[in-house]
């Protein structure tokens, strides 16, 4: 029997979404949680995204994914530049980030919940 292939993660799979999320880390996740840790507002509007984001996901009902965390923010990202968004040239001012760096932050943050294990 065979398992069908949206349900296969290949190798080269699983290496590209932990290098997306290793990379969204080191932009967005380090520096914006650590202003997050800082600034109790910041926090509880990217936990507020973390919540969406894992409603989205059905994180409730099934375990988080690397794949699909990447995903998720593949999918942020691409639909923000098509709406005109441009992620930052420079430093983040994270006492008003907009909605896609938010957005993204929460992926960061439901990132480290994951067994470290997945991301290495």
């Amino acid at each position: 029997m065979r398992a069908p292939n949206h349900r296969v993660e290949t190798p080269s799979a699983a290496l590209s979404a932990r290098a997306s999320l290793a990379t969204l880390t080191a932009a967005v996740g380090t520096p914006g949680l650590a202003a997050a840790a800082a600034e109790p507002g910041l926090l509880a509007a990217v936990d507020q995204h973390a919540a969406s984001v894992r409603d989205s996901l059905h994180g409730d009902h099934r375990p988080l994914t690397v794949a699909a965390l990447a995903g998720y923010a593949e999918g942020v990202r691409a639909a923000a530049l098509e709406h005109g968004w441009q992620p930052p040239a420079g430093p983040v001012d994270w006492a008003q980030p907009d909605w896609a760096l938010t957005r993204l932050l929460a992926v960061c943050l439901l990132a480290r919940s994951l067994d470290p294990r997945d991301l290495a």
